[in-house]
């Protein structure tokens, strides 16, 4: 992974910002750089709600047909469908999905509303995310008054949750469509499930050949030069991020979060691409 950190580290020296990336590869080897800052998320922060929602539904603690009605407070522009929907009930799978595919605001908001802060931070501090926090709902405009971020965290930590929920993705692999939520299974098949059907491929995997509408988590390796991705994305001004899984003839999480100046993002997204090359090197 030697070589891999020479060229991140590259690309960090050639950024206009700070880009951060961590990759845990296969048998604990690290590859990365600027690991350990704590940047802006923007919405790569809603992992850590995401988490916490699979883990109530596979616990049990949860039932992810329960019925949600969105409140008026929970709408925020930005991301998302539901702000453009009339249908004003949604379950908890679904606002799941909408959260995950289309990084929908209002969803996030509501679910935030149904779980309370402290049951997300208690998850993701028993995933061991020690620096990676939510910090309010989703605002949109953000004013003075509020936290300056929806979430802030570091690339190493977001990195171990991906490469978690990589790991188990190794043996037995087929079964019903990603996603399907239910008691009893994996909690992280169902997070990855869901990330799959991100529709925003703009980041780490542009450049990568891969199926940006396969779903289904693969039951075996994915041949070279394939790669297979579940992942989610944020974007927020003078902020780029990405996180996720990546299978191909071997699997590994990743994190690459990106924060500059405002003016800066085409520069971040292709500082963000190329590291996405240099990423794909750990599954082939």
């Amino acid at each position: 992974m030697t070589d891999m950190t020479d060229r991140l580290a590259a690309l960090a020296a050639g950024c206009p910002g700070t880009l951060a990336v961590c990759v845990p590869g296969v048998a604990g080897t690290v590859a990365g750089v600027n690991e350990d800052v704590e940047l802006p998320l923007a919405s790569t922060g809603k992992l850590l709600l995401l988490a916490a929602v699979a883990h109530g539904v596979t616990g049990g603690e949860l039932d992810p047909d329960e019925p949600l009605d969105l409140l008026e407070d929970d709408y925020a522009a930005g991301s998302g469908l539901l702000t453009t929907l009339s249908a004003r009930r949604w379950t908890i799978a679904d606002l799941a999905l909408l959260t995950a595919s289309v990084s929908d605001n209002t969803a996030t908001n509501a679910l935030l509303r149904r779980l309370g802060p402290d049951r997300v931070d208690a998850v993701a501090g028993a995933l061991g995310l020690t620096r990676t926090r939510i910090h309010d709902r989703i605002r949109e405009p953000r004013l003075p008054e509020h936290p300056p971020a929806f979430a802030t965290g570091t690339a190493r930590d977001l990195a171990a949750l991906a490469n978690s929920l990589a790991g188990s993705l190794a043996g037995s692999l087929a079964g019903p469509p990603a996603g399907s939520p239910g008691a009893g299974e994996p909690w992280h098949r169902l997070m990855v499930g869901w990330m799959a059907h991100n529709t925003d491929r703009s980041l780490v995997p542009a450049l990568l050949p891969h199926d940006a509408e396969d779903r289904r988590i693969p039951a075996e390796a994915v041949p070279y030069p394939m790669v297979w991705v579940a992942n989610k994305t944020g974007t927020d001004t003078g902020t780029r991020a990405d996180v996720g899984v990546l299978v191909g003839v071997r699997r590994t999480g990743y994190a690459v979060l990106a924060h500059g100046r405002a003016g800066s993002e085409h520069a971040l997204v292709r500082a963000i691409r190329q590291a996405g090359l240099a990423i794909a090197a750990a599954v082939r």
